[in-house]
């Protein structure tokens, strides 16, 4: 449970905001490069962390992130002539690179040096992973580089990444994950519909049966360099086994699936506050041992997983507007919610505590622990940097981004360290490879 000010700390991210600063110091997704797919075409609204801005693709194909409003007398520079390496105003002409510089004031009479003194606010950006990224933080110097989640590192052809739209302030979407104990209960089948038997310890339908079994699993968090992994063990069918469920969090925003078994394709996310009322959600697959086949992307495009179904908006189909198109049939007689999707599963449920859950009524037990853990990081992490001026460290540890989630069945005498190592030959499920 938090105080009414810790959660405002938590859940607030504008610029001047605790949180919004500290989420500043760490670069952002703020689009996909499918999103500009060519050079001086059409320029794109973006919201961030409830600033207003504007990206576009230059004649050199370097991407431009710019405050909507134009510096001359306040219009809005999406409806801009993108053309000649610079986004043009409409309104009386005045023309901006993706520095910011002014390149062509038309109506300025000859002799005033407005090109000298007049910039629009500009941010710094890159691409990594078919993702557009921005650093909204103080340009110090000190910048950090991109962090280098494997995602990224992968070709193209193993790995897919997508965006959705979430209804919701970011952090209860980020618990939602991190609670991997409500699997037990939410996606699963309605309590009298049977999995099919299945005896092998890799099987799906069997890891399925044991966490409907078990919905209290044991948890255990581990620190590392850019945040923490946390490992649910449950029962499985032999006394001296546990099935572990390891999930990632790297600061300040990144979440991982934690179902993958060896062989088979990852799963993570990244978080990036619109407003303090919504979020987007950049999903990514990657597989580092082959490239993903037609039959997986279809079934993304068609949700799957943490990937919801989604139109050209990026909006979900089953979404609060149409109660996620609820069967009420098939949660008497199929499933856990009669909510189709497990990602629309979890949408529903994060949505439904409201645009920013209430935190000061709640009551935590013992399977909330990691929540817990988030909750403490964030908000100490945003109160040194705004009461003390401490910079966080993260973002300058890139490379510590690169790591793996998973599960793992291993001997119930092996604490989570152990586990780690042998699942992913790092204590701590870094990719050191």
């Amino acid at each position: 449970m938090l105080t009414a000010e810790e959660n405002d700390i938590l859940t607030q991210t504008d610029a001047g905001m605790p949180m919004g600063e500290y989420f500043r110091r760490f670069w952002q997704p703020v689009a996909l490069s499918e999103e500009l797919p060519e050079p001086d075409g059409e320029p794109l609204r973006v919201t961030i962390m409830g600033e207003h801005l504007v990206a576009f693709r230059d004649t050199e194909g370097r991407i431009g992130l710019m405050d909507r409003v134009c510096p001359h007398r306040g219009a809005d520079m999406f409806f801009g002539r993108n053309e000649e390496c610079g986004l043009r105003c409409v309104y009386h002409g005045w023309k901006f690179d993706v520095n910011g510089r002014a390149m062509d004031l038309p109506n300025v009479p000859p002799g005033v040096r407005h090109h000298e003194t007049v910039r629009i606010k500009t941010y710094p950006t890159r691409e990594f992973g078919q993702i557009i990224w921005a650093y909204m933080g103080p340009l110090n110097g000190n910048m950090p580089d991109v962090p280098k989640m494997e995602f990224g590192l992968m070709s193209d052809n193993k790995c897919y990444v997508m965006k959705q739209m979430l209804e919701c302030n970011w952090a209860q979407a980020m618990e939602g994950d991190l609670d991997t104990s409500h699997f037990s209960f939410l996606h699963m089948p309605a309590p009298h519909v049977q999995t099919t038997e299945n005896k092998d310890a890799n099987s799906p339908n069997r890891h399925l049966e044991w966490m409907r079994r078990d919905g209290r699993p044991k948890f255990d968090i581990l620190d590392h360099d850019v945040g923490f992994v946390v490992g649910g063990a449950r029962a499985t069918d032999r006394d001296n086994e546990l099935y572990w469920r390891m999930t990632q969090f790297m600061l300040p925003s990144h979440g991982t699936g934690p179902a993958t078994v060896p062989g088979e394709t990852y799963y993570g996310f990244t978080l990036v506050p619109i407003d303090d009322h919504s979020c987007w959600m950049y999903c990514y697959a990657w597989n580092p041992e082959r490239d993903l086949h037609k039959e997986e992307r279809e079934k993304f495009l068609k949700g799957h997983g943490i990937i919801a179904e989604i139109g050209s908006d990026y909006m979900p189909v089953r979404n609060r507007g149409n109660d996620y198109q609820i069967d009420r049939s098939t949660q008497k007689n199929a499933t856990y919610t009669g909510v189709l999707g497990t990602a629309e599963q979890d949408i529903m449920i994060q949505q439904s505590q409201g645009f920013i859950a209430d935190r000061t009524r709640e009551a935590l037990t013992a399977t909330d622990s990691a929540i817990v853990k988030f909750r403490r990081s964030l908000i100490a992490g945003a109160r040194a940097l705004s009461e003390d001026g401490t910079e966080p460290e993260a973002p300058k540890k890139h490379e510590a981004y690169r790591t793996r989630p998973g599960a793992w069945v291993a001997s119930s005498e092996k604490e989570l360290e152990e586990v780690l190592t042998e699942r992913f030959g790092h204590d701590r499920g870094l990719v050191t490879g």
